[in-house]
């Protein structure tokens, strides 16, 4: 059994809301040199996804609100934001959740043997990546029903590669894991926390920049291209860090409902892989 303490990414035993907030925190740390570059490359998409709908809704920069623009197309702006938000998160979850997995089972894996192809069944999470946007979309653009399925699918990514289920079978055991006590509201709570985050940071960095002048941003172009290069870069952390969140949410839960934590216990090292997968199913 893995050291319990500070320093122990996933402790074989449930957590408390602010242990899972540092757990995530710690498997970031632990994978960022994995992390981190696809979170830039998505986060940089997104950006460039979104600037046709952000000059449709005449969103001005760096809040990307414009009082006399278009509510329907900012609203179709929020939307597709929070959707590929979603997806960026879903993708990233699959290497988060499979580094979480390994660290419950007290090791840490290696860049090498999380980018091995093998096991990491990248095809089903890239086809449930639409439907997940989609149903962020949907939910989006209905308003406050967005956070009730960002709650409800957190755990899409875990569910395909740790328990190894089927890809339509994952959507519903996100659900069900995430309306087991808790895990659904301390996703959404910790997205909230990171959003305030993410804000926080990125109009600081912002307007700091401008009020020292150090780079000139009358300019609407380069004010433009400054905002999103800011906001990529606060998202290419903030991205990541969701996912770990997730990943470590789903295994607490499991432990927390399923006695995940003592079924390891009882199974030989040898076969705690193996009993990972199959007590989820």
């Amino acid at each position: 059994m893995p050291d319990v303490g500070p320093t122990t990414v996933l402790p074989r035993r449930p957590l408390t809301v602010g242990e899972l907030l540092d757990s995530a925190v710690l498997l970031l740390r632990a994978q960022g040199r994995l992390l981190l570059p696809p979170a830039v490359l998505l986060a940089t998409g997104e950006q460039l996804l979104l600037l046709p709908l952000r000059r449709l809704a005449d969103a001005v920069p760096p809040i990307w609100w414009d009082d006399n623009g278009s509510v329907p197309a900012w609203w179709l702006l929020l939307a597709v934001g929070a959707a590929t938000e979603a997806v960026i998160v879903l993708l990233l979850g699959n290497p988060a959740a499979r580094a979480a997995g390994t660290a419950l089972l007290g090791r840490r894996a290696g860049v090498r043997e999380l980018l091995r192809p093998a096991g990491a069944r990248w095809g089903a999470t890239l086809l449930l990546a639409p439907v997940v946007g989609l149903l962020m979309l949907l939910a989006a653009l209905l308003g406050p029903v967005w956070l009730v399925g960002y709650g409800l699918l957190g755990s899409v990514a875990a569910a395909l590669v740790l328990d190894r289920v089927s890809g339509p079978a994952a959507v519903g055991r996100a659900a069900r894991l995430a309306l087991r006590g808790r895990a659904g509201a301390v996703r959404v709570l910790g997205y909230l926390g990171w959003w305030v985050l993410r804000v926080g940071l990125a109009l600081g960095v912002f307007f700091g920049v401008e009020s020292l002048g150090l780079v000139d941003l009358a300019d609407p172009t380069v004010r433009v291209g400054a905002a999103m290069l800011v906001w990529g870069a606060v998202n290419s952390v903030a991205y990541p860090a969701l996912a770990c969140l997730d990943a470590v949410i789903h295994l607490d839960t499991r432990m927390r409902t399923e006695g995940l934590d003592i079924r390891l216990a009882r199974t030989p090292a040898g076969l705690a892989a193996h009993a990972l997968s199959v007590a989820g199913r």
